[in-house]
């Protein structure tokens, strides 16, 4: 048994409940995703490549950007090349596309993201610049462009991935909680300029998930006793279900037991 285009693999507890009670939830209560199209930005690894994985199962026709190809073969994914942070090879991602795709794009999920760890003293130029061209030029690059093709449609949503460290300061991490604050207020500012022509904009603030992110964190190591990535991409598929006149601004979300 499927729910609504999900697959059991996000969803294993509420459709054996549904299973148990012969429970049946009205048409609109999920969205139909089969059949949608989806840009995922940081697709080659961790949650973008968790979450192409789960909108595929779903059936949707998905388009991963990110510098390295994820080692990912179906019918309905498309790989294309791009670094974010770079505005023209943005425009050229979504030229690509919609050439493979077309133009009725109606679901991006702003996930590329990096950071680093330093004191604000010993922090370098180059890591400053690059946490804020990814995790926020990036992020603007591609919804400034994908906009437009949304507003046509009707329906479309936009996920922004954040962190509880766009609300909760982090010592020797200024700079990334500063690009995660610029997401917050950007996902904020977005989903009132976007509701009325039926974008949603959704921002997801995960606490630690077990991913590569902390390859470049020294004083964290990734450990099972974090949220993984599937989890994260089953908050991003329930979202995406929700029915129309319903928005999940923020959801923030972490471990239970982060230390065991």
């Amino acid at each position: 048994m499927k729910i609504a285009g999900y697959g059991n693999h996000f969803f294993p507890a509420l459709s054996n409940y549904r299973r148990a009670a012969e429970v049946t939830f009205p048409k609109t209560y999920f969205m139909e995703l089969a059949g949608k199209k989806a840009i995922v930005t940081g697709a080659s690894k961790g949650i973008g490549l968790a979450t192409v994985k789960a909108l595929l199962e779903a059936g949707v026709h998905v388009a991963g950007w990110s510098r390295s190809k994820p080692e990912l073969e179906h019918d309905n994914f498309h790989f294309f090349s791009c670094d974010v942070s770079k505005h023209e090879e943005v425009e050229a991602a979504l030229g690509k596309t919609r050439a493979a795709m077309g133009d009725d794009i109606s679901i991006l999920v702003n996930n590329a993201g990096l950071g680093f760890q330093a004191a604000i003293d010993e922090i370098t130029l180059e890591e400053w610049h690059q946490m804020f061209d990814v995790n926020v030029h990036g992020l603007f690059y591609c919804t400034r462009l994908v906009v437009p093709l949304m507003r046509p449609l009707g329906e479309s949503h936009i996920i922004n991935i954040s962190s509880i460290a766009g609300t909760n300061a982090i010592e020797t991490m200024s700079g990334y909680c500063a690009t995660k604050h610029a997401v917050n207020a950007i996902s904020h500012s977005l989903f009132k300029e976007l509701r009325n022509d039926g974008i949603k904009v959704t921002n997801v603030m995960p606490g630690s998930v077990q991913t590569n992110f902390f390859d470049k964190i020294d004083s964290v190591t990734a450990h099972d006793n974090m949220m993984s990535a599937d989890d994260i991409a089953g908050s991003i598929m329930y979202v995406l279900g929700t029915s129309a006149n319903y928005l999940p601004a923020d959801l923030e979300v972490r471990p239970l037991k982060p230390k065991g």
